[in-house]
């Protein structure tokens, strides 16, 4: 997909955004068709000045639509004027009126000779009613005027919701993990029902954090080609994946769901067996998968005798990834929503009461309730003893060695490697924080590279940073530089007024960030009072000489001595 514009008619606005605030993503109105050239928008700025709020917005927006057409809605969402009257409802959102304009590739099952191949959609949602979702640029003889029915519409939506923040952004992940909990309870639904469920959850919100790193890592070194891991080789040295161990927990156990209960007698309600179904029994073909492709597998058991995990241990060789490539579909997307919805499983032990809370809050400050997981004996999935083969070293380290940098590296470039293919919305909250210096400044080009000989696919990334890297390494047109007014608090957005593309960091700091300096501010203070002290008739050579002994070269350095050499009173 690719976004054309954001508009927030909110009059509470949202977070720093008031009602009225626009954003235009330029694209090429006479060139749709060949829009798919990966060009990351670059949103900058001081911090407080607005850019997380557009990420926010944006997850929050495709929450609403997404939950809109869900097949499936927990109970504990559902509104009840009585029961449940903080549930959701389609007419009521946060932002509550927005508009959302965005190009997507058309699925085969709506093309046609008639249709051109780039659908322009439009999201209107007014104030206290239901979203519509209009195609603007239809051609087959429907009036566009008119609303898309929810087939049409799900149809032509992202196919997947992507989000990273390296600083834990609270607001950013708050309606991800609700789909998480949404994800979880379709499950259990099912499962307590009888009813089958499949390898991949409905929702299309993914939110990448520490529980998935593993996980992200893992699918892209057992299936993707050498080539598409050259990230990986060039920044982290790494050669591939030497040994993992799966946990999968078989002790938890769900009651059936009331209506499945009546169909049983008395006798059978009095058999544990018939009334309570183990939590991954109903994954049993993907966990049968791995169990497939493992070099060994054993059973744990209580002291009941009673089974408690299953333990896979694979030793990976090119006949263990032949084995995930048969088994899997050659698709490293596919052994992630593998662990995706393992891992989801994990969600059982927060109770239905916190659950339902979350559903109905818009606190932030909910983050110890939705990521309360440890994962030890209790938990249903761990991944553990996840050994690394390290080129540099020529030996193998475990991925908790990893610094905060090669981590967050992992998240960025693995997640840009997982759904590649796919026309996807990426929201990537400063995902460069913990980068050094050389990483910082090659990120876009590692960036493009994961895109390097993919299919045609629309992609959209926006990316909020306060490196002047990202920013020299990106287009005029894909950079969007944020302020904020000190006497009315308004949030301003503007394109560059000079060419970004190879500028200097130095240009980009003062003109992105409003940073003349090129020192710190302690040095700086230092300068200033060497300089007091030379107005205050200090001697010009003793200046200079203790000012060349205690800085390093710099403009500011430079600029002070040559103001001393050029004074017309000789000191």
């Amino acid at each position: 997909m690719k976004l054309l514009r954001l508009k927030i008619n909110d009059p509470n606005g949202f977070r720093s955004l008031n009602q009225g605030f626009t954003v235009d993503f330029l694209r090429n109105q006479n060139n749709k068709d060949n829009d798919t050239e990966f060009n990351p928008y670059i949103l900058a700025g001081p911090n407080g000045c607005g850019k997380s709020n557009i990420l926010e917005a944006l997850a929050a927006i495709f929450y609403h639509i997404e939950c809109i057409h869900l097949r499936y809605r927990p109970d504990s969402l559902r509104y009840d004027e009585e029961e449940n009257a903080g549930g959701f409802r389609e007419e009521i959102a946060t932002p509550d009126a927005f508009e959302l304009e965005y190009l997507m590739p058309l699925p085969d099952s709506l093309k046609n000779e008639k249709m051109q191949t780039i659908a322009h959609l439009k999201i209107v949602k007014k104030l206290g009613l239901r979203p519509k979702i209009f195609w603007c640029n239809r051609a087959d003889g429907i009036n566009r005027s008119v609303p898309l029915d929810k087939k049409t519409a799900k149809e032509l939506l992202p196919k997947y919701i992507l989000a990273y923040s390296s600083g834990e952004n609270e607001i950013l992940s708050l309606p991800f993990f609700k789909m998480r909990f949404i994800h979880f309870d379709e499950y259990r639904d099912m499962l307590t029902r009888d009813d089958y469920y499949g390898q991949a959850p409905e929702g299309r919100l993914v939110y990448l954090d520490d529980h998935f790193s593993q996980a992200i890592l893992l699918s892209n070194l057992l299936l993707q080609p050498e080539d598409i891991l050259l990230p990986f080789k060039r920044e982290l040295g790494l050669k591939g994946v030497k040994e993992f161990r799966l946990i999968i927990g078989k002790h938890h156990y769900e009651e059936i769901h009331e209506d499945r209960l009546r169909t049983l007698s008395n006798q059978e309600r009095n058999d544990y067996s018939k009334t309570h179904r183990e939590l991954t029994s109903n994954i049993n073909i993907t966990i049968d998968k791995f169990k497939n492709c493992a070099t060994s597998s054993y059973i744990n058991y209580d002291e009941d005798g009673n089974e408690k995990s299953l333990t896979l241990d694979f030793f990976v060789d090119d006949s263990t990834k032949e084995a995930f490539r048969f088994h899997f579909s050659n698709s490293p997307l596919e052994l992630f929503q593998a662990f995706q919805i393992l891992y989801t499983l994990n969600y059982y032990c927060i109770d239905q009461i916190t659950r339902a809370r979350i559903y109905t809050s818009k606190n932030i400050y909910l983050k110890q309730d939705m990521t309360s997981i440890a994962l030890g004996e209790t938990s249903i999935f761990r991944i553990k003893e996840f050994e690394l083969d390290i080129d540099q070293i020529g030996n193998v380290i475990y991925t908790r060695s990893l610094s905060d940098g090669e981590h967050q590296f992992i998240h960025s470039i693995g997640l840009c490697l997982l759904f590649k293919d796919e026309p996807c919305l990426f929201l990537l909250d400063e995902p460069e924080t913990h980068f050094n210096p050389d990483w910082r400044a090659n990120f876009i080009s590692r960036l493009r590279e994961c895109f390097n000989n993919t299919k045609q696919i629309m992609r959209e990334m926006l990316i909020t940073t306060h490196s002047p890297f990202l920013i020299s390494d990106s287009k005029q047109e894909n950079v969007l530089l944020f302020s904020k007014s000190k006497t009315t608090a308004r949030i301003n957005i503007s394109r560059p007024d000079f060419n970004t593309f190879g500028a200097s960091i130095n240009k980009i700091t003062m003109k992105a960030f409003g940073k003349g300096e090129t020192i710190g501010g302690y040095a700086e203070q230092m300068l200033e009072q060497l300089k007091e002290r030379f107005y205050h008739g200090e001697s010009r050579e003793k200046i200079i000489d203790e000012t060349n002994k205690l800085f390093g070269e710099s403009v500011e350095k430079i600029l002070l001595i040559n103001s001393i050499l050029t004074s017309r009173e000789d000191k």
